[in-house]
């Protein structure tokens, strides 16, 4: 039988490269033109080469919210990650409570960004907010407001409220896919608890896992909105976010050349961190599976 070769199916792909070029690349080589310009104006503008870059390098600020950034996002990483699992497995598999727990489980998830700092922000008042007053009773002098330390928590505490149900739900996910022959062939044997999760439930979830990693690093990496409600970045600059230093220095100031720079910066410190974590679980995966 012969066979006719015809690419035309190929034509069904182009409307989908447009879109990723109009609202992908087009943005992110107008970034990069304005990452090696000098900016007065829509009419003047001169060619710096990589100073904008140098300079961001070299600035003690952008430093300092790029070493907080680094701790919020591993304490988050190091919290929900074990904390999600723990409900997963927590969780009934079946029976007529599996769909209320869900959706009250996926309740934090609905609620808008900005929406969640406002609450955390009325939650956490020493004065009239149920949070700030049980901590202030308990006899702990909380105020996050004044307080680097107490700001931190209330942030990271907010953060995995909002977010912890997400990996949760995603190792649920995962723990439903596996075959109940696993499991009986576990009792057969006589396996402990400890033993099933280690030996068939956590190698299952290995590439659930790996998304959840994915998707709460770079969500708390480019974290803006809560933090920026909350306490708007203080006191002092103690949970200023490398988000809301680019959007003081683009939209605050107007250095659309220094924030064109930081911007890029800013994303392939995302990428290549994206991508360590993607070949380390990878390369874990493989090494599970021998």
């Amino acid at each position: 039988m012969n066979r006719v070769e015809n690419n035309r199916a190929w034509l069904l792909v182009l409307p989908v490269f447009a879109l990723v070029a109009f609202s992908a690349i087009v943005p992110l080589m107008t970034v990069v033109n304005y990452s090696v310009q000098d900016i007065f104006d829509i009419e003047s503008r001169f060619f710096v080469g990589s100073e904008w870059y140098r300079e961001t390098l070299r600035d003690t600020g952008l430093r300092q919210a790029l070493l907080r950034q680094f701790v919020f996002s591993f304490c988050i990483l190091l919290i929900e990650i074990p904390l999600g699992i723990a409900i997963a497995l927590a969780m009934p598999r079946r029976g007529r409570w599996v769909s209320p727990v869900l959706v009250v489980l996926a309740l934090p998830l609905l609620i808008p960004w900005n929406v969640v700092g406002t609450i955390w922000q009325i939650f956490g008042r020493a004065d009239i907010g149920l949070g700030g007053v049980i901590v202030t009773r308990l006899g702990i002098d909380y105020n996050y407001a004044a307080n680097p330390f107490d700001a931190w928590a209330t942030v990271l505490v907010m953060d995995v409220w909002h977010w912890t149900p997400l990996v949760a739900l995603l190792c649920f996910a995962g723990l439903r896919a596996i075959p109940d022959a696993y499991y009986q062939a576990a009792r057969i044997d006589g396996a402990s608890d400890l033993a099933v999760f280690r030996r068939i439930q956590l190698p299952r979830l290995a590439n659930v896992l790996l998304i959840a990693v994915l998707l709460r690093f770079m969500d708390s990496f480019m974290i803006y909105s809560e933090p920026f409600v909350l306490t708007g970045g203080g006191p002092g600059n103690s949970t200023t976010f490398l988000s809301q230093t680019l959007a003081r220095l683009a939209v605050g100031q107007f250095d659309l050349g220094p924030a064109a720079a930081f911007s890029l910066i800013y994303f392939l410190i995302i990428l290549l961190f994206c991508w360590l974590f993607y070949t380390t679980m990878m390369e874990l995966g493989r090494g599970q599976r021998t």
